[in-house]
């Protein structure tokens, strides 16, 4: 078990959690922030317990983050997740440089790629699946907005699994900055990064890799090696639930135009865009995003339990 655990007071591990860490099963981490600001009730509840089932079918323990009443929790009771799928927006929105303020407070937080990574880290927990990292936001040339995901995945050592960036992102901007800061694209059974919605983008990703085994063992020689940071594993959302390119492209346009109308910036921009996103494809992006996640939790699974193996191995 991790040793940051013990000495670490502001954090609580549920049983099955921490019987899984004791007894070195495979883990899969989850997020918040899509339960608390990403889906309506109770829709949003009921994708939260669908995702952590498709994870234990597939052989692994999932453990979803936030933060109840001042406490990091990894791995969440039902009623947990009935509260921040219930009080969605009314929950903050905490990502790192929130973590410590919301923590102090005794508040509930929703936890963001960044804040998920730093608590799955402290908790001993290597791989996280997600629906997509946060990146560099378009017009950052002169917002500057760009994801605190990013500087995360550069330095946490954190394998997420994930659809690529949302495609509500500057990709090839993301992709300049994710390999200035050296965290590893990893496509699965892909050249080309995801785009969320699509299954495919002009851009490429830094490594193809065919096989589960083949990112875990990547992942030990990284960190085994010293190299700090997490990795992006880019995992295309399945073909049948992908949207035109076209379709989705001008959805996502007229969204950007309305927030830079009302003024929306920073961490509100994402929960707005992706909101605005269903609304314009008649909730079609919002089934998409639910199919994409699945799939991810169970790529992520399947990573964890490969990872799990190979450190059994001397």
């Amino acid at each position: 078990m991790n040793k940051n655990i013990a000495l670490n007071e502001y954090l609580d591990i549920s049983p099955e959690v921490v019987h899984a860490l004791a007894n070195n099963r495979p883990i899969v981490a989850l997020e918040s922030t899509i339960i608390s600001h990403g889906m309506p009730y109770p829709l949003n509840r009921e994708t939260a317990l669908e995702v952590e089932q498709c994870i234990r079918e597939s052989g692994a323990v999932p453990a979803t983050i936030a933060i109840i009443e001042g406490r990091m929790r990894v791995g969440l009771s039902h009623d947990e997740i009935e509260l921040l799928a219930k009080e969605r927006h009314l929950v903050a929105k905490v990502s790192r440089r929130d973590l410590p303020f919301i923590v102090a407070s005794g508040k509930h937080g929703a936890t963001t790629v960044a804040s998920t990574m730093i608590i799955a880290e402290m908790a001993g927990i290597a791989v996280f699946a997600t629906g997509g990292i946060g990146g560099v936001h378009r017009g950052a040339e002169h917002s500057f907005d760009i994801s605190a995901d990013l500087q995360e995945l550069a330095m946490t050592n954190v394998a997420v699994v994930c659809a690529g960036a949302k495609s509500i992102l500057d990709l090839g901007l993301t992709i300049e900055y994710l390999e200035t800061h050296g965290v590893p694209l990893v496509g699965y059974q892909t050249e080309k990064l995801p785009a969320f919605f699509c299954r495919s983008s002009q851009f490429p990703v830094s490594v193809r890799l065919d096989d589960p085994k083949q990112i875990a063992h990547a992942m030990k020689v990284k960190w085994r090696s010293g190299l700090k940071g997490g990795v992006v594993i880019a995992n295309p959302i399945p073909e049948r639930f992908a949207m035109p390119e076209n379709q989705i492209n001008e959805a996502i346009e007229q969204a950007v135009r309305e927030a830079e109308n009302q003024g929306i910036r920073g961490k509100e921009s994402t929960p707005f865009l992706l909101a605005r996103v269903t609304e314009l494809t008649g909730g079609e992006s919002l089934q998409a995003n639910i199919e994409l996640v699945f799939n991810n939790a169970k790529l992520a699974a399947e990573v964890a339990i490969a990872y799990q193996e190979i450190n059994k191995k001397p």
